[in-house]
């Protein structure tokens, strides 16, 4: 089977398109997702709300962006993971448990941050 791969502008958009579409998947079909993106839009409104420094104010946008980020990488893993198998397995428990502890170290980390900036 041949598969010619994109190049130039074609493949910008197409990646464009795929990234949207796993955005949409998340909103979609991921409670957790669904969830983290609405407490990030409430409090991404809250930081234009309240008086700090634009360094704060960066540091606790960027820590709402990482919580998503993290969420996606950690359904990613789970995805993958299940697409191989569905069967209970050492691995597939470790690499699944390993992903919700970077997202809980996230979590932690942007809990850390804002009780910082705001206290």
């Amino acid at each position: 089977m041949s598969f010619e791969k994109k190049k130039g502008i074609r493949r910008l958009t197409s990646s464009i398109k795929n990234s949207l579409d796993g955005f949409v998947d998340a909103v979609i079909t991921e409670d957790a997702f669904r969830q983290l993106l609405i407490i990030n839009l409430i409090l991404l409104i809250v930081t234009f709300l309240i008086d700090i420094t634009k360094m704060e104010r960066l540091l606790l946008i960027s820590s709402c962006f990482l919580l998503l980020v993290v969420e996606l990488l950690n359904t990613a893993i789970e995805s993958v993971v299940d697409r191989i198998s569905l069967d209970i397995h050492p691995l597939s428990k470790r690499a699944k448990d390993l992903g919700g502890a970077a997202q809980l170290v996230t979590v932690i980390m942007a809990i850390a941050l804002w009780l910082v900036v705001l206290f």
